[in-house]
């Protein structure tokens, strides 16, 4: 990064001398070490034992420009985080190496502490200087907190050139290990997804002001982003704040509509903890507090999917048949309203559906480092996979009738419904992370009731 036409900070010796000296001393901070550790060492073991005699490098990643010399917010790569457990404090620009060793490999995490006072790099150096930074953790520190052993990123540059990595084929095989997730997983995924709870609070909130502004899709949007920030490190993903027709708009982030009354608003959000875990979370309310007749129909028929999608997952099903049977109680529901083209038995046969024109997207993808976690898994592993104990995903149906879609009667155009809740696949059955956010209709005119007071 270049800021030659910006700077006017003083180059001579003498400024140097003074702006280096008359520091009171500073200790590092005692590091203790993070709960996550064991299990961050486990998953490398099983790297290890995948690739004996192979050294393996695992980048954190540089920053991203986002415009000149400002940078997007900084994330590590997830197969970083996954492999060291370091989150949101990630230095930018470090690796993990596994070196082959006899029995093994030995782990090692390279960066660059900060460029302390002791050097012209501190307050010269805008990327890395403390002035600029804050002081960053020191190796020793690091090492303690994460249980590897850690050395300065110029080791590993004057060593480059010995290693080699299938890029790829890492990809994909640490993809396959989180399809499953370890205890701390879970635990992360619980908290991200109760903070995002507190979310769905605030956003009702601030419904009535979001109301009275034109662009109040984004007053929605901003209460949450202040929760993620409070309670984690920030949004998991773009918020959708989808009201009215927008809701129809499957990823709408522009987030710049009207919130009117009597009009449905689609939430889909997820906080991010500082672990790097996400919620991924949709409701739908209506933002007068009370549903009409069709809206709510609507709601409860994707409910009602969402329900009979729940209630089969169990260790033993493929992934696949979770979608497959939303998918079915979604299209029993249009044809009891008379909206199918064809016979229900004709509209399941595979070549025909018609009624994915109201729902084009699937039930569920996995969750957890990334909103769409494990997404390089072969698709054997994936979507045709064998659903186990300790996978997490999302199960999300929803019914979207465009505004000029002349398939269906005027009364159903606009109206976009989707309820997305986190499921925990547990020994004999499923536990719905999500539960306390309400799902039925009657309960959520009940919890916008208690919440605006």
């Amino acid at each position: 990064m270049s800021d030659s036409n910006r700077s006017t900070t003083p180059a001579s010796d003498t400024f140097r001398e003074f702006i280096t000296q008359g520091w009171a001393p500073r200790e590092d901070a005692p590091a203790l070490e993070a709960e996550v550790a064991p299990f961050a060492a486990a998953r490398r073991a099983k790297v290890s034992a995948a690739h004996p005699g192979e050294r393996i490098v695992i980048a954190a990643g540089e920053p991203k420009p986002r415009s000149n010399d400002v940078d997007y917010p900084y994330r590590a790569h997830t197969s970083f985080t996954y492999l060291t457990g370091w989150g949101s404090d990630t230095v930018p620009g470090a690796k993990l190496v596994l070196d082959p060793v006899v029995g093994g490999h030995e782990a090692t995490l390279y960066f660059r502490e900060g460029a302390g006072r002791d050097t012209d790099e501190f307050y010269a150096n805008s990327a890395i200087g403390e002035f600029w930074t804050g002081p960053r953790p020191s190796l020793a520190h690091v090492s303690a907190q994460l249980d590897i052993p850690t050395k300065h990123i110029d080791e590993f540059e004057h060593r480059r050139g010995d290693f080699e990595l299938d890029t790829p084929q890492l990809a994909q095989e640490l993809s396959e290990l989180r399809l499953v997730k370890d205890e701390w997983e879970i635990q992360q995924i619980r908290e991200a997804v109760a903070a995002t709870a507190r979310g769905f609070d605030d956003i009702i909130q601030y419904l009535d002001r979001a109301s009275e502004h034109p662009r109040g899709e984004r007053i929605v949007e901003g209460a949450f982003h202040a929760r993620a920030r409070l309670d984690g490190n920030a949004v998991g993903y773009d918020t959708i704040a989808a009201s009215g027709a927008h809701a129809c708009i499957l990823h709408w982030v522009d987030n710049d509509g009207p919130v009117t009354r009597g009009d449905l608003i689609l939430v889909d959000a997820g906080v991010e903890v500082d672990s790097l875990y996400t919620a991924d979370i949709t409701r739908t309310m209506p933002i007068d507090g009370a549903f009409t007749e069709v809206q709510r129909r609507v709601y409860e028929a994707v409910r009602k999917a969402a329900d009979v999608a729940f209630s089969i997952v169990r260790p033993g099903i493929t992934f696949r048949a979770v979608h497959d049977t939303a998918l079915r109680s979604i299209a029993v529901s249009l044809d009891e309203w008379g909206l199918l083209p064809m016979s229900l038995e004709d509209a399941l046969q595979p070549g025909n559906q018609p009624h994915r024109r109201y729902m084009v997207h699937g039930t569920s993808h996995h969750l957890g480092l990334d909103v769409h976690d494990c997404a390089q898994a072969r698709r054997e592993m994936y979507l045709d996979g064998i659903v186990e104990p300790g996978m997490v995903f999302t199960i999300e149906p929803g019914l979207y009738f465009q505004p000029d879609d002349l398939t269906v009667p005027e009364e159903y155009r606009g109206i976009g419904v989707r309820i997305e809740d986190d499921i925990l696949v547990t020994q004999d059955g499923a536990e719905n992370l999500s539960i306390e956010i309400p799902r039925t209709a009657d309960d959520v005119e009940a919890w916008m009731r208690r919440v605006r007071g």
